[in-house]
């Protein structure tokens, strides 16, 4: 059988790291092929190098039966290879069909009409909805990536790459996603999708191949694999697949939250008039499409976003009547009042790390200011870096290695490992397993669980409604910045929280 792409003795190394070594697999056309593998399994790097981004070392890529050359990513859009990146590329300010012409030599002499025109026939082909004419700034997310893909499409794209194509959708997002990508191998598309959500693998692929390590696995028929079997393949393991939550013991308020409004610097209302209370012993999760407050919520507890006036924060420490209120106080400052407070944010390298220095250094920046010497003490924070790489299996040449060159997996479990081990009785996380492999999630999992059981808070910002539903014990649903309603996080359903992020419909109150 001919194949639209097909891998052979692929080799692509980095300095000492070997990321793909002697890889070989294929994808036909009319079909759509998923690529799993852990963070670090040189997925992304694979893809890269059909994208034209990176240039193998060794071996050989064919296109429809004939080897080609790649080496630069305007090579592969004119041999119809389109990948669409998890972080979008596109110009804020420009209209949909001013983001189609950028990159193309005849871009200057094309007319706008012409390209509107094309748009059109491309969305009634397969079943999209792009206005020509709308701002990229106006569009939700699942519109810029929408956008992204009728981008390549545009370009002629017969072979279409989506890295994560569904991190940030909600469940009716992502079948309208999946709709368009059937439609797209119903009219002859080859469609590689990398992925870390099982379940959507096992509803859209038709065939799997696993990376590990470096290393091809294997391929399977989609109609054969389960789950767990496509997880002993990632992990070379049996691995228990099954999310514990515990029921909450003698719940306490840790965290009440009223009438809280914060603005955008253009005076937008991010976050507006939100009240709930978290609970000491319990995790608490934030449902919401992505930019509709979450970030904001959560930087206003910890200090970094500045609440209008009428708002209350207040903390209330375990065993204590005295409460404390946060509202005005820097992080310092709410450190100084005696609230242990951890904080991971969504922008890991932008505000949780600093991308230069090494895991040491990255710990010490938690309590430096606790030393009782004007010289920082660093034996502490190597022997946390030490510890935190070893039980979460951080991959790094060595702790004094800039986090920078770490994977965003990597990068992330230095984060996580590092709120954790200061012993919090707040602990807030915004997308703690974004981009990590099915393993490390549960690892992660098991972490939250381990604070709720010690009597911590546990505020989880996800967007994996699945993971939501199967963790948390209540979860508060966001829509555009206003409090859409608390669900019971055992008796909520996919469907229903899915309606609540869209404002289309509203399950009860305070659950």
């Amino acid at each position: 059988m001919e194949y639209a792409i097909e891998l052979r003795g692929i080799t692509k190394t980095f300095g000492e790291v070997i990321a793909n070594n002697n890889i070989s697999l294929a994808v036909r056309r009319g079909e759509i092929l998923s690529l799993l593998g852990e963070n670090g399994s040189g997925k992304t790097t694979l893809m890269n190098m059909l994208s034209g981004i990176y240039y193998p070392d060794a071996g050989q890529i064919f296109v429809d039966g004939k080897e080609v050359t790649i080496r630069t990513p305007k090579d592969a859009y004119a041999l119809g290879i389109g990948m669409i990146h998890q972080h979008f590329k596109l110009v804020d300010v420009f209209t949909a069909a001013e983001n189609m012409t950028l990159g193309m030599e005849d871009g200057s002499s094309l007319k706008l009409k012409d390209v509107k025109q094309k748009i059109r026939e491309i969305c009634d082909k397969f079943g999209f909805h792009v206005d020509p004419d709308k701002k990229v700034y106006d569009m939700s997310v699942s519109e810029k990536q929408t956008l992204e893909i009728v981008k390549v499409l545009y370009r002629g794209a017969e072979i279409l790459i989506l890295d994560e194509p569904t991190a940030v959708l909600t469940p009716q997002e992502t079948e309208q996603l999946f709709a368009v990508i059937r439609n797209m191998k119903a009219h002859g598309k080859a469609v590689i999708i990398i992925t870390h959500k099982l379940h959507e693998v096992l509803s859209i692929s038709d065939r799997v191949s696993i990376l590990r390590k470096g290393e091809y696995i294997g391929t399977v028929d989609t109609a054969d694999a389960t789950e767990l079997s496509l997880t002993e393949m990632m992990v070379g393991q049996k691995v228990e697949l099954n999310i514990d939550r515990p029921t909450p013991k003698n719940p306490s308020p840790r965290i009440v939250v009223e009438h809280v409004t914060c603005l955008s610097p253009e005076g937008v209302k991010m976050v507006d008039d939100v009240s709930f209370t978290a609970y000491g012993g319990e995790i608490l999760g934030i449902a919401g499409i992505s930019g509709c407050g979450q970030k904001e919520l959560l930087e206003a507890i910890a200090g970094l976003q500045t609440v209008e006036a009428g708002g209350s924060i207040t903390y209330y420490a375990p065993g204590e009547t005295e409460k404390r209120e946060l509202i005005g106080c820097s992080p310092r400052e709410i450190s100084q009042l005696g609230v242990s407070l951890s904080f991971v944010p969504e922008d890991r390298l932008g505000m949780g790390l600093v991308g230069s220095m090494g895991m040491t250094d990255n710990m010490m920046l938690k309590n430096y200011m606790n030393g009782k010497s004007p010289f920082t003490e660093r034996k502490a924070p190597r022997i946390l870096a030490e510890k935190i790489r070893e039980e979460l299996e951080v991959v790094t040449p060595g702790i004094s290695t800039p986090v920078r060159r770490l994977s965003g997996g990597n990068v992330q479990k230095v984060l996580v490992g590092r709120e954790i081990a200061s012993s919090p009785t707040v602990l807030m996380t915004a997308y703690a397993v974004r981009g990590l492999d099915i393993n490390t999630s549960y690892t992660i999992y098991h972490l939250l669980n381990e604070q709720k059981a010690k009597g911590v808070a546990v505020i989880y910002v996800g967007e994996d409604l699945d993971v939501l539903l199967a963790l948390c014990d209540r979860i508060l649903v966001l829509c555009g910045g206003k409090l859409n309603g608390i669900v019971d996080g055992r008796e909520a359903t996919k469907e229903g929280v899915g309606l609540m992020m869209t404002n289309l419909a509203s399950e009860g109150g305070e659950a």
